[in-house]
């Protein structure tokens, strides 16, 4: 693959981060807002099993500290946290990899309710806030989520041929 592929398949992977953070920032409804999936880190674990040598904690590093930015939170909460979570992918992707695509699910809402409570610990050391129990429901959307979003990144990924 040439350097034209190269780079055609670093545009479409930060392409769908964009997306991502789009996602991620698009208004709910006040009520529905705890049920929002986490979009960065959902699809950061797609790009982190599929291509773990060019998607890493580093990226995370970088995609959080966007999503606070995005989100006006205190700058580096999210871009730590997800850099925690994504390492812990990164270095268990060949096992991620080889399980079944419901069990990938369930590993990958158990990492957003992970993330979800690194962010509230986090946010609580440097302010006082309160822990909302229902926003943990977003590891079920996830859940629910995982499977339609690795096969529509999959066929992406396979389409532009993205190695």
């Amino acid at each position: 693959m040439g350097a034209r592929g190269v780079l055609r398949g670093h545009c479409i992977i930060w392409l769908s981060f964009i997306c991502a953070l789009i996602l991620q920032t698009i208004p709910w409804p006040g009520a529905l807002d705890l049920f929002r999936p986490p979009w960065v880190l959902l699809i950061t674990c797609y790009w982190v099993l599929a291509l773990p040598h060019r998607v890493n904690v580093g990226t995370a590093l970088i995609l959080g500290l966007l999503w606070d930015l995005l989100l006006g939170s205190t700058l580096g909460i999210r871009g730590m946290m997800m850099s925690i979570v994504i390492y812990l992918v990164a270095m268990n992707f060949l096992i991620l990899r080889n399980m079944a695509l419901w069990q990938q699910a369930l590993v990958i809402g158990l990492l957003t309710v992970m993330l979800d409570i690194l962010i509230f610990g986090g946010e609580y050391l440097i302010r006082e806030i309160d822990f909302n129990p229902l926003s943990l429901w977003s590891g079920i959307i996830s859940c629910i989520l995982w499977p339609w979003l690795f096969f529509l990144l999959r066929r992406v990924r396979r389409y532009w041929n993205i190695r």
